[in-house]
């Protein structure tokens, strides 16, 4: 006979979608109304190194899926979490309470994503204009 499952005193709450519909933007404002703890997994990552190498053709490093939940899994055992992904299938299901994929007008992630394009290479426009001045 399976053990009963305990039960959280706050759900946990994934929210996924692809780059540009909104993930970020919705989980900080869920987390500043309720005061949940958030992880956004690609952030998380960058910051603890979970890695397993860099995939050449796509120009971005491959996320080990099981470091990250080894990582999570104490966090989100005691619940009170919202977590933040452009996926969701390597997450245990007994994680979650909730589960809400965001979508968008394709038109208006477009344009989303041509703008943060534009910011990045402004960004690094303004860097190599610093680093050429200091020489």
């Amino acid at each position: 006979m399976a053990s009963p499952q305990k039960v959280r005193a706050l759900p946990n709450v994934l929210i996924t979608g692809t780059p540009g519909t909104g993930k970020t933007l919705t989980a900080s404002q869920v987390v500043e109304r309720t005061g949940m703890s958030h992880f956004n997994v690609s952030e998380l990552a960058k910051e603890g190194g979970l890695y397993e190498g860099w995939d050449e053709q796509f120009q971005s490093y491959i996320l080990d899926e099981d470091k990250v939940v080894d990582e999570l899994n104490d966090s989100l055992v005691s619940g009170g979490c919202i977590v933040e992904y452009h996926g969701c299938d390597f997450f245990p299901e007994r994680w979650f309470d909730a589960i809400f994929v965001l979508r968008t007008d394709n038109a208006l992630l477009y344009d989303r994503l041509m703008k943060r394009c534009i910011e990045v290479f402004e960004s690094i426009a303004a860097i190599i204009s610093e680093i050429t001045a200091a020489k």
